[in-house]
């Protein structure tokens, strides 16, 4: 049975959901029925809204249960075979009153039983069905086979025969929940039920009509996709730019927790979540930048540098037949009359919902393009080179300025110039007077050739502190772009210079500025060339540790005017005392030696003495032996005693040193 509650508007949103209201009569206390998916039942239980318009009150809503369905029939009093289907319900509802029709007549009664009896047909036998009824106070019995109808007439066993019924009937679906709207009242009245499903996002498509001495044309088309398993007839259709908030959130599967065992006890108060708020981003350049944009001054006037599209010059090719045929504007005016749009437009907060003026059919499972935009707009036919996307031409591209009025939802454009197909790009999404480049031709009429030249510029400051001698100066990286017009008419080219965080010097100020580049504009008349030279910087800085300076280091600072004679000459006293500490090292080092040769020398003497035998030739010998040993120890004792004052000479100059450096401080704008 069809629901009497049919749809009658759809609203479609850009973040997969569809609202979705339907409107019926119902009578009495009559019940009304909806279908789902069961993917959607968790997005309609969370949304679903149900109005009795006429002064009646819905009473409850119920849906199918998860349960499977061998457990729901397990629930049923009846059980109805595949085969036998009749015979075994009525051996089931042995007591129930029933109407039987049988021939012309009626007969009421309570169902005693059923049995199998043979029956003489012909020269066979065969076995037919029996229902037996008491009647009164006597037993009836009727050949099931002529019995017409059969009404049951307790309620308790009918509605148990709808329930097996409906339930088996929804298993033939798997996929289908029944939703039941139980009300309450009287007479017909009116009920409106509302909700919320996931359903395709809707998409847009323009074309974008450019005619000579005209401004450019937009007409936008809205794709809807009816995925449901119920046709829109006659719907009225809003569509919502914007993303407002949904997710999925199970409510149609029962849900069960464990419950925690909770002592008596005192709770601090949780506080409030807030989020960080965020940051907005400026960008600055050392360069004066033109307050005036793209389109000249501000104002409510269109600027004069919108001015309708020219035509461009005959090119010597076949143009391919006129589309719509006529003389200029015949594809125009016959879009402006086969596609006439009356969208109703308005701001819903954040959001923007597009209006459909006329009701809207679209069949289960199809899809279909509606007409919401046909309007001018301001816009220019310009090039836009920007080295990364192509790096020998610039493209074509229009300006648009979003002067219809409408948030224009992102998608793919087709564009026509003269009737002819010139191309096709995609529009970004843009608010009422939002600028933006479309791309969508390369202009081979137009070259362009690029130089990359980097050096570090001359030296503005030198600081000495701590120890440290710091010039700062600017990296510097030049860019040219030649650019050669070799068409017959002027145009005009913004250059997109990529900005990487480096400042402008010496270049003109941009047109435009954006998050990753600066736009130049450039005019370029007919057979000509241009040349622009972007130049930008960036600090740098060069370190000198002064404990490793020379003479020469000193000087070159000098010379480049990083220090002054002040400084110059304590520089130089530190390189002296350096020099000095260099001769405490090699002069440490030369008695080291000594030591070593004497150690060695004594071990070698020591050996022989222990070598010699018992004699007096060999006692004279260990007496020499001795004697040369007193004299090294009293050598040793002696660089001994000069070590330790090479050593303390040698920290007293490096700590004067230190001080020195460390006592150094000087700073020169160059």
């Amino acid at each position: 049975m069809p629901s009497p509650l049919s749809i009658r508007r759809v609203v479609l949103y850009k973040h997969g959901v569809g609202y979705f209201e339907r409107r019926g009569k119902v009578t009495d206390s009559e019940t009304a029925h909806l279908d789902f998916k069961a993917r959607d039942m968790n997005d309609v239980l969370k949304s679903m809204t149900v109005l009795d318009l006429s002064g009646g009150s819905v009473s409850a809503v119920s849906y199918d249960s998860t349960k499977p369905l061998e457990q729901l029939l397990s629930e049923a009093t009846i059980r109805i075979p595949e085969h036998g289907s009749l015979t075994a319900l009525l051996g089931q509802v042995k007591g129930a009153r029933v109407r039987a029709r049988i021939g012309g007549g009626q007969v009421e009664g309570a169902i005693v039983g059923l049995e199998s009896l043979p029956v003489v047909q012909g020269e066979a036998s065969v076995i037919r069905p029996f229902l037996t009824l008491l009647v009164g106070a006597a037993l009836r019995t009727f050949d099931v086979l002529e019995i017409s109808e059969l009404e049951f007439l307790d309620e308790a066993v009918r509605k148990d025969l709808e329930f097996y019924l409906a339930t088996v009937m929804s298993s033939y679906k798997k996929d289908s929940k029944r939703l039941s709207i139980l009300t309450a009242g009287e007479g017909t009245r009116e009920l409106f039920v509302s909700y919320v499903l996931e359903s395709p996002v809707w998409k847009t498509s323009y074309r974008i009509l450019l005619d000579e001495a005209q401004p450019p044309l937009l007409q936008g088309w809205a794709l809807v996709d009816n995925t449901g398993d119920e046709d829109w007839v006659d719907v009225e259709l809003s569509l919502i730019a914007g993303l407002p908030v949904s997710f999925v959130h199970d409510l149609y599967n029962p849900r069960y927790q464990r419950r925690p065992i909770v002592e008596v006890r005192s709770e601090v108060g949780v506080a409030p979540v807030i989020p960080e708020e965020a940051q907005a981003e400026s960008y600055e350049s050392v360069s004066e930048v033109s307050d005036d944009g793209p389109f000249g001054s501000s104002g409510d006037a269109p600027s004069a540098s919108f001015v309708p599209m020219a035509a461009p010059a005959p090119a010597p090719v076949m143009r391919s037949r006129s589309i719509g045929g006529g003389g200029p504007g015949g594809m125009r005016d016959r879009l402006e009359q086969s596609t006439a749009v009356k969208t109703v437009t308005k701001e819903v907060g954040d959001l923007f919902e597009y209006g459909v003026d006329r009701p809207v059919t679209v069949h289960r499972n199809q899809s279909a393009l509606v007409p919401i935009l046909h309007r001018p707009f301001e816009g220019r036919r310009v090039l836009l080179y920007n080295r990364a996307t192509r790096e020998k031409n610039p493209m074509t591209c229009i300006e648009f300025k979003n002067t219809t009025g409408l948030t224009l939802e992102g998608g793919p454009v087709t564009v026509t110039e003269d009737e002819t197909y010139v191309g096709e790009a995609m529009l970004d999404t843009l608010k009422p007077d939002d600028v933006r480049f479309v791309p969508y031709a390369v202009e081979l009429s137009c070259s362009v050739s690029v130089e990359d030249e980097q050096e570090d510029g001359p030296v503005f400051r030198a600081r000495v502190n701590r120890g440290t001698l710091v010039t700062e100066f600017f990296h510097q990286r030049r860019t040219k772009y030649t650019v050669r017009n070799k068409a017959k008419r002027v145009q005009t080219l913004y250059v997109e210079h990529p900005r990487t965080g480096w400042e402008l010097k010496d270049t003109p100020a941009p047109a435009e500025t954006t998050d990753g580049f600066w736009r130049f504009k450039r005019d370029l008349a007919p057979g000509a060339s241009d040349t622009l030279t972007v130049t930008e910087r960036t600090r740098g800085n060069r370190q000198y540790y002064i404990s490793n300076l020379g003479l020469s280091e000193v000087a070159f600072f000098l010379d480049s005017r990083f220090i002054d004679a002040g400084v110059a000459q304590a520089l130089r006293d530190v390189v002296a005392l350096r020099e000095k500490l260099a001769l405490f090292t090699v002069e440490a080092q030369n008695l080291t030696d000594k030591r070593t040769q004497l150690f060695t020398d004594q071990e070698r003497i020591r050996s022989n003495i222990d070598s010699l035998k018992s004699g007096v030739a060999q006692r004279e010998l260990v007496d020499r032996f001795v004697t040369k040993l007193n004299a090294q120890e009293d050598k040793l004792e002696t660089i001994g005693r000069e070590l330790e004052r090479l050593e303390k000479d040698r920290a007293r100059v490096q700590e004067e040193v230190n001080q020195r450096i460390q006592s150094l401080s000087y700073e020169a704008e160059l």
